[in-house]
């Protein structure tokens, strides 16, 4: 696969279908091959944190969990610097392979040559 995708989660538990939908692509473009960096904000940072992914429930979906270590196995996920800030998040509260990082990281990525960028 050639191109690359480049998924930002914005939304949490709050607005779980957006939120589960946004796992959910990401988990399958790295099952069909894709390089994936799934980046998360909002409320949706929380899901970097332990047990918090667990924690989501959305009938008849995937568990997040599950989603996220799909993501994780085969591609990246990163929190977003002031949303972790703004949630007291530190590197030492996430879970193991998920970054911590800027918009900048995110514009490079999103610049890249053959990224497809999807908003949630």
């Amino acid at each position: 696969m050639s191109r690359s995708l480049l998924v930002k989660v914005t939304a949490g538990s709050e607005d779980a279908e957006r939120c589960n939908q946004a796992f959910t692509v990401s988990a399958a473009a790295v099952a069909v091959g894709a390089e994936v960096s799934l980046w998360l904000t909002g409320e949706a940072a929380w899901f970097a944190v332990p047990g918090k992914a667990e924690e989501f429930d959305l009938p008849l979906a995937t568990p997040l969990a599950d989603l996220r270590d799909i993501v994780l196995a085969g591609g990246r996920i990163t929190l977003c610097t002031q949303c972790a800030e703004r949630r007291g998040i530190t590197e030492a509260d996430v879970v193991t392979g998920i970054t911590i990082a800027g918009a900048a990281r995110f514009a490079e990525e999103a610049l890249g040559d053959g990224v497809q960028a999807l908003v949630y």
